[in-house]
């Protein structure tokens, strides 16, 4: 198991070197592949994660190392690595050099139907791997209009640039809780829901909603679901998420330092408070969904190292998961074109904030519940240092 395990932390540092780096390729090379039959298609329900936009070209998801970890195809012609069509066979390449072939993810079962109103669910819930789903009720965040964005952020964009060839819209309750249902009835068993910012009042009314619908079409009370929430300035509103069947709740912070949220974040600041009612706000919703059930996202990248995991360590000692993914420069955000730190920056980062995570007793089963995607750095270490990947029980036959 030992060599099992070394083989897959290399694995994991290639991982985060293409994530980070982005995967060059010629578009032309999926023309061949079943993308939307066999194999899955990109749905641009909220992000665009290319380094740079396709309109109206296909791209497939991601694909899977040799022993197992996923990895996302983010198109960048400028890196080193690549995917290339050789003889019928994908391959990805470091430098030219083959490392290994490619299979592409395989399409869920779920994407084939439609809603009752005819609305297609691969555009209502995206989905993210390993049963995991992602509802983005709306890529439409309320602070554009007011030059408030978060300045990473590209979901504007994103709608500009994919709305009307990938029908982004917004998702009515309905909608989303039959596409839940029909994502759960081929196995699916967690869903987030997120989207761009709306006014408080209209956001809690819309999330009880949908919590009702997904409750009537999959007859679950308890459908582990997390809602992705700004900071109510009535932080006795974030009790309703709890009894409307919400399992988690996500108030995302971005950035641990209060001036670099102030900078980055400007509409979270003017709309919902100050860094410390949001800090305020995420501990209360810790004392109502209970230990390891809230999350908080901080962007690894763009604040100092040091500042980030000292957010980590702060939100683990109260019972808080902070997930730290590497910082894209999305295509149409503010700060497109700028530089995201080295992959040996980000894969350091990784490990020490698992290493708090690990210390402070969250289990993986914490982080599936409250993540957006399965697929984090911080999931492959748990179930590396766990031995639940397939390739364990594999060897162990």
């Amino acid at each position: 198991m030992s060599v099992i395990k070394e083989k897959l932390y290399q694995e994991l540092a290639l991982k985060n070197a293409a994530m980070v780096e982005g995967i060059a390729f010629n578009p032309a090379i999926f023309k061949k592949l079943d993308l939307g039959g066999v194999y899955q298609e990109q749905v641009h329900t909220l992000f665009e994660m290319d380094h740079e936009h396709h309109v109206a070209i296909p791209f497939p998801c991601g694909f899977r190392t040799p022993h197992g970890l996923h990895i996302g195809l983010r198109w960048d012609n400028r890196s080193q690595f690549s995917v290339t069509l050789d003889d019928g066979v994908y391959h990805l390449r470091d430098h030219g050099t083959i490392l290994f072939a490619v299979d592409f993810d395989k399409r869920p079962k779920y994407y084939d139907f439609s809603t009752s109103d005819g609305v297609r669910m691969k555009t209502v819930a995206a989905y993210g791997r390993e049963g995991v789903i992602n509802v983005a009720y709306s890529n439409e965040c309320a602070l554009k209009d007011k030059g408030e964005d978060c300045l990473f952020c590209n979901a504007n964009a994103t709608k500009d640039a994919y709305g009307e060839k990938e029908n982004i819209f917004w998702k009515n309750p309905r909608q989303i809780g039959e596409t839940v249902a029909k994502a759960y009835e081929f196995g699916a068993r967690h869903v987030n829901l997120t989207g761009g910012f709306i006014p408080e009042r209209r956001e809690v009314d819309y999330y009880l909603d949908v919590a009702e619908a997904i409750q009537e079409q999959t007859g679950l009370e308890d459908f582990n679901g997390t809602a992705v929430i700004g900071a109510p300035r009535d932080l006795k509103v974030i009790d309703k998420y709890k009894e409307a069947g919400f399992r988690t709740l996500a108030i995302n912070i971005e950035c641990w330092d209060k001036n670099y949220f102030n900078t980055i974040c400007p509409g979270k600041v003017s709309h919902c408070g100050s860094w410390e009612h949001w800090i305020e706000a995420i501990e209360y919703a810790s004392t109502v969904f209970g230990y390891g059930k809230v999350r908080s996202g901080i962007v690894a990248g763009i604040e100092p190292k040091a500042k980030t995991l000292e957010g980590i360590e702060y939100f683990a000692s109260k019972g808080i998961l902070s997930l730290s993914g590497a910082w894209c420069a999305n295509p149409g955000s503010a700060l497109e074109g700028h530089r995201t730190p080295t992959p040996e920056w980000h894969l350091d980062m990784a490990f020490k904030a698992y290493a708090i995570l690990r210390k402070a007793g969250f289990t993986y089963d914490h982080l599936y519940d409250t993540s957006p995607s399965p697929t984090f750095l911080l999931h492959d270490m748990y179930r590396i240092e766990d031995e639940t990947l397939p390739i364990f029980q594999k060897e162990a036959a």
